[in-house]
């Protein structure tokens, strides 16, 4: 698919929402994995907008890519925002205990990590690459997180 460049302000995650789905349909991904994708790529680029660069006071662009492959469907998302690397976010671990005794923030990595086959960050120069994949074929394999920074 034709990459999709949009703002990175919050009227923006509406289009990113479409195109992820419109990626998911021509994978042909069942509605539960499409929306568990739809959710993970929503939160990032939440997360993205709204700290990389409205409280850092920055501008950009946010760019999504879809990439179709015989096994898997790949989504990109790459920002100019404040280098932020997700996987090195805490993930909670009070999910066990009621909702009033949970501590506030790091849901949203961990919904991405759940929600699909395997999530990678990667700085590249003055950009963050986030990278969720989504396998085609039923995998039993929970999923995965990796980190790394190029230059």
């Amino acid at each position: 698919m034709e990459p999709l460049t949009v703002a990175g302000t919050l009227d923006s995650l509406s289009e990113i929402a479409k195109y992820v789905m419109a990626a998911a349909a021509a994978a042909g991904l069942d509605k539960k994995t499409s929306y568990k994708l739809r959710l993970a790529v929503d939160e990032i680029a939440t997360n993205i907008i709204v700290h990389g660069y409205e409280e850092a006071g920055r501008e950009g662009i946010v760019v999504c890519q879809a990439t179709l492959a015989d096994e898997s469907l790949t989504i990109t998302l790459e920002d100019t925002g404040e280098h932020y690397d997700p996987t090195k976010q805490a993930l909670p671990d009070d999910m066990d205990l009621p909702l009033e005794q949970r501590q506030i923030g790091g849901l949203g990595v961990y919904l991405t990590i759940q929600g699909v086959d395997k999530f990678t960050y990667e700085r590249v120069g003055a950009r963050n690459r986030n990278i969720f994949v989504v396998n085609r074929i039923p995998s039993t394999a929970s999923g995965t997180v990796q980190s790394s920074t190029s230059k």
